[in-house]
């Protein structure tokens, strides 16, 4: 979203005009298209971004269950499943009122959410320029790409049932708040110009402050660091690779429809470089990944690095994807998997347990995307971006640090040791991810009846 959540009117179009009787045409000029048009192609934008961003949950539950072990990865299904549901649940039932209510500078009044018109309706009003409901589902697939985020940091350790307890909090009152200051048109964007187009530091970097935060308070898995550590072996970085796919895919979504708008040329074009844009900074993150892990391999390329190279140069292009070149978004990118690969070794120096890497990828590189923003938007300011930063961090990683201890010091957030060394499956789900029935014991599978 670029700026405040803006109400569009009706928009302007392609047209073309014809040259006497004959099939000969003159260059495209401009033509009005009628407002019920434009709220057509722009419910439509909403609609198509919004599923194509619900995709990119696949592409979190594929990417983690590729990274963590085998024994945790139907834990890891069954927690992405449900994060998305239960913020789907939470937005509509108070956070979109929170972020966009507009009763403050700084947050919006709780309420359930309900959409302004109906198909029931004698009559549309077509004024908001698109369905409220195309909104409020683009709206709410983004609080649960921010949950994803948080899972991957804190896999193989956290309790579930604190993880949904903490996703409530997240997606019902953290992400919104935050959220309101900029794109509910907040103080952040009335006094500093901040300017975040799709959310490298609303979405990702919120994410990542509140995966820093629960990473921090639940410790590093048994065995990860210390004199009797162990290799941890993914359970299939091809699964990790799909994806990450996924996840470019849905990007599309994610940075092309937050341009809020689709009925005119204008608007097409730029969605056409948005596009482009988010394409080449995953490239030049990939290319800039293998060519480090190359370097601090010795030689020997890693694939994990490329993978989180192409998320970390999606996650840098995030905050301006319209106004970059195509050069521009290629180094942006670049940029983004430098940081988010030095990042990774920065954690494991200081002994933070970051199971995906979401942490350098979401937190460090979306820090960095929304400080580049100024290098090709003269809108924006690098004190204004700057502020935005952190504030929203100030306030995620305290608001998210309180939620975790409370639940820590109540329900516990970890799992036992010997939870843990049975693994996440059997511990809490009582199967394995090969099987869905199992023993009450949850150790030896029950034919299917």
């Amino acid at each position: 979203m670029r700026g405040t959540k803006m109400k569009y009117g009706a928009m302007g179009a392609i047209a073309c005009a014809a040259i006497g009787a004959g099939l000969a045409f003159t260059a495209p000029v401009a033509a009005e298209v009628s407002e019920e048009t434009a709220f057509v192609f722009n419910t439509l934008l909403f609609l198509i971004g919004g599923f194509l961003v619900m995709l990119m949950a696949a592409g979190f539950a594929m990417l983690e269950v590729g990274f963590v072990r085998t024994k945790h990865a139907a834990a890891i299904c069954l927690k992405n499943i449900a994060l998305y549901a239960i913020a789907g649940v939470m937005f509509y039932l108070v956070g979109y009122q929170v972020m966009y209510g507009g009763e403050t500078a700084y947050f919006g009044m709780p309420g359930i959410w309900s959409p302004s018109e109906l198909t029931g309706d004698a009559e549309i009003d077509l004024s908001t320029g698109y369905a409220s409901a195309s909104d409020w589902f683009f709206q709410m697939v983004f609080v649960a790409t921010t949950a994803s985020i948080v899972s991957g940091a804190v896999a193989e350790r956290v309790k579930i049932g604190p993880f949904f307890l903490f996703v409530v909090v997240l997606t019902a009152a953290i992400y919104p708040i935050q959220g309101s200051w900029e794109w509910g048109g907040g103080w952040l964007d009335a006094q500093f110009g901040f300017s975040d187009f799709a959310g490298s530091s609303l979405v990702h970097s919120t994410g990542g402050w509140a995966a820093l935060a629960g990473a921090i308070l639940l410790g590093a898995r048994s065995g990860r660091f210390g004199p009797n550590a162990s290799p941890m072996q993914p359970s299939s970085l091809p699964l990790a690779t799909l994806g990450t796919f996924l996840l470019w895919f849905g990007w599309f979504g994610f940075n092309g429809a937050s341009q809020l708008a689709l009925g005119s040329a204008a608007d097409a074009v730029a969605i056409s470089q948005v596009f482009a844009n988010t394409n080449m900074a995953a490239a030049g993150g990939v290319v800039t990944a293998y060519v480090l892990s190359l370097i601090l391999g010795r030689g020997k390329a890693n694939l994990a690095y490329c993978l989180n190279g192409a998320l970390a140069g999606l996650v840098s292009i995030t905050a301006e994807p319209l106004t970059p070149t195509i050069m521009d978004a290629i180094l942006i990118g670049a940029v983004g998997a430098v940081i988010a690969t030095f990042g990774a070794k920065l954690l494991e120096a200081v002994r933070i347990d970051d199971v995906v890497g979401a942490i350098p990828v979401h937190l460090f590189a979306g820090i960095w995307g929304t400080m580049a923003v100024p290098l090709t938007n003269s809108d924006a300011s690098f004190y204004g971006q700057a502020v935005g930063v952190g504030a929203i961090g100030a306030f995620v990683f305290t608001a998210s640090f309180a939620v975790w201890l409370i639940l820590k010091m109540t329900v516990g957030i970890r799992l036992s040791p010997d939870e843990e060394i049975v693994g996440g499956d059997l511990s809490e789900l009582g199967h394995a991810a090969g099987s869905i029935f199992s023993s009450p014991e949850g150790k030896d599978p029950v034919p299917a009846q």
